[in-house]
């Protein structure tokens, strides 16, 4: 399936923030993110790394993203990456489609991921079907089991 302009262009947002990111590129970092953005977190304490390095907290990148898969859902960006064996997080980016600005960041770290389509007047709801959007890819070089959360969309 083609993704379409708008999604294109959250995409393109999303891959600009990593981009900036990891040139220390703060000041295009800031453009992309809303005032008031609505951040939440699920993993062990001490490994909010994406936070701390949007609010300047930490830009040493003592923790590298480096997104293996990306994927666009409507307004949300999903993207995926891990670190060897003991590092693996799930980043769900929101976008406000009038002005571009992300407005919502999800960060699961070490957290097992399925994305369940739950929105009002969908199809779905009609046939009282739930379907799985995305769900998270099992990783051979993981040799451990890790919690894991549904998210609703």
């Amino acid at each position: 399936m083609a993704i379409s302009e708008p999604e294109l262009q959250v995409r393109k947002s999303v891959e600009m923030l990593y981009d900036s990111l990891k040139n220390g590129d703060t000041e295009t970092v800031a453009k992309l993110l809303a005032a008031d953005l609505e951040w939440w977190f699920h993993g062990p304490p001490g490994c909010q790394h994406m936070m701390r390095m949007l609010t300047g907290e930490s830009m040493d990148l003592e923790f590298k993203f480096k997104p293996r898969n990306i994927t666009v859902i409507d307004d949300r960006v999903i993207v995926e990456g891990w670190e060897g064996s003991e590092a693996y997080w799930v980043h769900v980016w929101t976008i406000n489609a009038q002005d571009g600005l992300i407005t919502q960041f999800r960060e699961y770290f070490n957290t097992w991921i399925t994305i369940r389509d739950l929105r009002i007047g969908s199809i779905w709801e009609i046939k009282q079907i739930r379907p799985t959007v995305w769900q998270s890819e099992p990783q051979e070089h993981l040799k451990r089991s890790l919690p894991g959360l549904v998210l609703a969309i």
